[in-house]
């Protein structure tokens, strides 16, 4: 039977969720504030409008599924607030009323949930306790899905990276790299890898399987920053002549355990950094040119 998905926040995620939705025969609905032209080569209808605006959800139909992907436009905690606390708290007080409610809610948050900054080891069950203003209100924004009627889950992603997404790259190009000490263990996670979860989430509840509350998802292998810039400067044959002062902030060095999500079954397309930015750097050309 196809489904109806509304995707709010039908970004590069949302996107690329939305195809592979589509694929499948379902109808998938999604709302961006603006520029929705780019949708209409997906399949995906396009819907612009702000969920904060009054009366604005009156205009989208009953969905089976609500992927609340949203995310602040910019890095200011005013911003936070409206993406994810009042944005996602619109949108659950507008469909718990429905007569027709959705049959699950899948709310996209991060990691900088996390306050650990040692290099621990960080799952589901994981003390929250951010001292960033962004984790704050993530943690807010998670804790309303918990208190919803609907059945919800809470997907917390780390690091994305993807075509678009090759910060990492342009350092390492430039002849920049992490130092080796102290170690400070970065976590990521492919584009493809963060539709794919939703998407295996989502056919989890069309075949009658509960999700559980909350998954961590990053790919399989946290690995130290300079390790991974390392890697990127042989793949690009660059001799690195700068070292990165303070490149990640010392709050950030944690490692994240997918387990519970990979126990449920999920095959990660990108295991591991190797994989993802091998592919960025084929497709991307990236890579130096061969001697002829």
């Amino acid at each position: 039977m196809n489904r109806t998905i509304l995707i709010l926040g039908c970004g590069d995620v949302g996107t690329a969720l939305g195809r592979l939705l589509v694929a499948q025969g379902h109808r998938v609905i999604g709302v961006r504030r603006n520029s929705i032209a780019t949708l209409a080569e997906t399949g995906i209808e396009g819907v612009a409008l702000d969920v904060n605006a009054p009366d604005a959800l009156n205009t989208l139909p009953d969905a089976d599924i609500i992927v609340y992907a949203i995310s602040a436009d910019r890095f200011e905690e005013k911003a936070y607030q409206t993406a994810y606390v009042d944005g996602l708290t619109a949108t659950l007080d507008h469909f718990e009323a429905r007569r027709h409610p959705p049959q699950h809610v899948f709310f996209v948050s991060s990691t900088s949930v996390y306050g650990q900054q040692q290099g621990e080891t960080v799952d589901e069950e994981s003390p929250l306790e951010p001292a960033s203003f962004s984790g704050q209100r993530l943690i807010e924004a998670e804790q309303r899905l918990e208190r919803s009627p609907l059945p919800g889950t809470t997907v917390r992603f780390s690091g994305i990276y993807g075509p678009g997404r090759e910060r990492l790259i342009g350092q390492v190009r430039e002849g920049r790299i992490a130092p080796a000490t102290p170690v400070m263990y970065s976590n990521r996670i492919h584009r493809d890898d963060c539709a794919g979860v939703l998407d295996f989430l989502i056919r989890r509840v069309f075949e009658g399987k509960s999700p559980e509350a909350v998954y961590l998802a990053s790919d399989r292998e946290s690995a130290p920053l300079h390790e991974v810039m390392m890697w990127l400067a042989r793949r690009l044959k660059v001799e690195p002549s700068n070292e990165i002062q303070s490149p990640l902030r010392r709050r950030a060095s944690k490692r994240c355990d997918s387990r519970r999500l990979i126990e449920t079954g999920y095959d990660f397309r990108y295991p591991t950094f190797r994989e993802g930015y091998e592919d960025i750097l084929r497709q991307g050309g990236f890579m130096p040119a061969e001697p002829v």
